[in-house]
C-alpha cells in the first residue's frame, strides 16, 4: 500500500479560485450596471425626444397663433377705422343740416319784440346777440328755447343792458342781450315736430341784420 502526499498548496489554489470568482462576479456586475445605465439612458433619451417633439409642435402652433392674433388685430384696426369713417360721415351729415335746424328753431322760438343782431356757432355752441323791447321778451325767448326747443339745449343768458344803438327803423329804447345755447347731437334722429309746434306762428322779430 502506497501513501500519497499532496504537495500542492491547497490554500493557494482555494484563494486563486475565490479571486477568480470575485473577478468574474465583479465583471458581471460591471456589465449588468452598464447595461442598466444604457437602458435607463435609452428610456430617458426617448422621453427627451418625445418632449422635444412636443415642444417643437407647441412652438409651431404658437407661431400660427401669433400670426392669427396679428390678423385679428389688423381686422380690429380696420373695423375701428371703418367705424371712425362712419362716425365722421354721420357727423358731417348732421353738421350739414345744423344751420337749417338752427334757423328753423330761431324762427319758431323768437317772440315778437326780439330782433336778432348776430348768430355765431362754434361746434355745438351757439351765441346769439340781439335787441329786445323789454326784459320780459328776453325771458320769454329763453323759456321758448328751454321748453319748446327741439334742436337746442341749455340756453343761458349772458348779458342784458340798455342798448346804446339799435336798428335804425326802431326809435324807442331797446335792451341789448347776449345768450348762449347748444345744438343737440344727431338732430336728424329726433322725432318729428308735433302738430302744435308745426302750426306755431313764426316770430316776426328777426331783424334785417340776422346772419348765421
Amino acid at each position: 500500500m502506497s501513501i500519497r502526499v499532496n504537495l500542492l498548496p491547497h490554500r493557494e489554489v482555494r484563494r486563486k479560485r475565490q479571486k477568480n470568482a470575485f473577478y468574474f462576479l465583479t465583471g458581471l456586475s460591471v456589465i449588468a450596471g452598464a447595461a442598466l445605465v444604457l437602458l435607463v439612458w435609452s428610456v430617458l433619451e426617448g422621453y427627451l425626444g418625445n418632449q422635444k417633439d412636443r415642444n417643437e409642435l407647441i412652438t409651431r402652433e404658437n407661431a400660427k397663433l401669433d400670426i392669427q392674433i396679428k390678423e385679428i388685430a389688423s381686422l380690429r384696426q380696420e373695423i375701428d377705422a371703418l367705424r371712425s369713417r362712419q362716425k365722421a360721415v354721420e357727423d358731417l351729415q348732421s353738421d350739414r343740416n345744423q344751420p337749417v335746424y338752427l334757423l328753423d328753431e330761431l324762427t319758431r322760438q323768437t317772440p315778437e319784440g326780439i330782433y336778432l343782431k348776430s348768430i355765431k356757432q362754434e361746434d355745438r355752441k351757439v351765441n346769439v346777440v340781439g335787441w329786445a323791447a323789454s326784459n320780459e321778451r328776453v325771458s320769454e325767448f329763453l323759456r321758448n328755447l328751454q321748453n319748446n326747443g327741439r334742436y337746442v339745449e341749455r340756453p343761458e343768458l349772458i348779458e342784458i343792458k340798455i342798448a346804446s344803438q339799435g336798428p335804425q327803423s326802431i326809435q324807442r329804447r331797446l335792451f341789448e342781450f347776449s345768450l348762449n345755447f347748444y345744438m343737440k347731437q344727431n338732430p336728424d334722429r329726433l322725432p318729428p315736430a308735433t302738430g302744435a309746434a308745426k302750426s306755431k306762428k313764426p316770430a316776426a322779430g328777426t331783424g334785417p341784420d340776422k346772419k348765421a
